[in-house]
């Protein structure tokens, strides 16, 4: 599934074709993904001009004038594919298409139909049902080392587990939790109850380093991620323990020193990391 800076990405790429411009055609080729589309969304996007977009985890929101918001999720195969518009060519798996005034065209593909599409006033994004837990967003100032430190006081889960939990934070996901990990030398072992101090005041900005690094490779391709215009993201050539099971991490000597990098599993997701760096 797409992570924050994936969906960043996205977002961003959305947002430099399509705000300020007026959907003049919008099709629902199917009543649902993961759940039922608005009954009245093709309608509302019909006409409507585009006024901004804002991430909110792993969610987009894409707003519109007269005061709605359409809200996206990626899923776990879901991409959007922004093309000049071009008639009677049907995409597989398409199922939300909008048409703009500048003859440009966005479509949602979504082979597994895990993503969503759903409207919602503007001024109650934070309420919708899919929003109003998320914890704070990772990237934004005020997520620091003493938000973190309070959010997993008392925590006997593991620091792993409890940065994928998406009301501590909001946006992450395995790849990143575990380059962060690494780069805060932190086992995705320890429990979270130990982290709160001094080992807050180095995963958070090991957490920000991290997003920022993925988001300006334009993110990690794997499987169905692609930006909206086609592009590759690049970030996976960056990672520094994520999928690199036996390898010599960069701060290690590798073998007979180091076992190298190591592969667990926890809560049925591979964590990568460097037993004897990270602790």
């Amino acid at each position: 599934m797409p992570e924050l800076p994936e969906v960043e990405t996205v977002m961003r790429g959305l947002q430099a074709r399509l705000d300020g411009r007026t959907i003049v055609h919008a099709v629902a080729n199917r009543p649902d993904l993961r759940w039922a589309m608005p009954v009245d969304l093709v309608r509302r996007l019909t006409r409507a001009r585009v006024t901004g977009f804002r991430r909110r985890g792993k969610y987009i929101l894409m707003r519109l004038a007269g005061g709605w918001s359409v809200l996206l999720h990626l899923g776990m195969s879901g991409r959007m594919v922004l093309g000049p518009a071009r008639p009677n060519q049907p995409v597989l798996h398409e199922h939300l298409v909008l048409e703009t005034d500048d003859g440009w065209r966005l479509g949602f593909v979504d082979p597994r139909r895990f993503g969503s599409v759903d409207l919602v006033r503007t001024e109650q994004e934070d309420q919708h049902r899919l929003l109003a837990g998320l914890g704070p967003e990772p990237l934004e100032a005020s997520f620091t080392s003493a938000l973190l430190s309070a959010a997993l006081e008392g925590k006997r889960t593991s620091i792993k587990a409890a940065l994928l939990d998406q009301k501590v934070v909001a946006g992450l996901g395995n790849i990143y939790v575990c380059e962060a990990l690494f780069r805060a030398r932190l086992s995705p072992l320890r429990s979270a109850h130990t982290v709160p101090g001094a080992r807050a005041a180095r995963l958070v900005p090991a957490i920000k380093e991290t997003l920022r690094e993925a988001i300006a490779a334009g993110g990690s391709s794997l499987r169905d991620y692609v930006q909206p215009g086609g592009e590759l993201g690049y970030f996976q050539h960056a990672w520094k323990v994520y999928g690199r099971e036996g390898e010599a991490c960069e701060r290690c000597p590798g073998l007979p020193d180091c076992p190298g990098i190591r592969r667990i599993v926890q809560s049925a997701r591979s964590s990568f990391y460097c037993p004897r760096t990270q602790r």
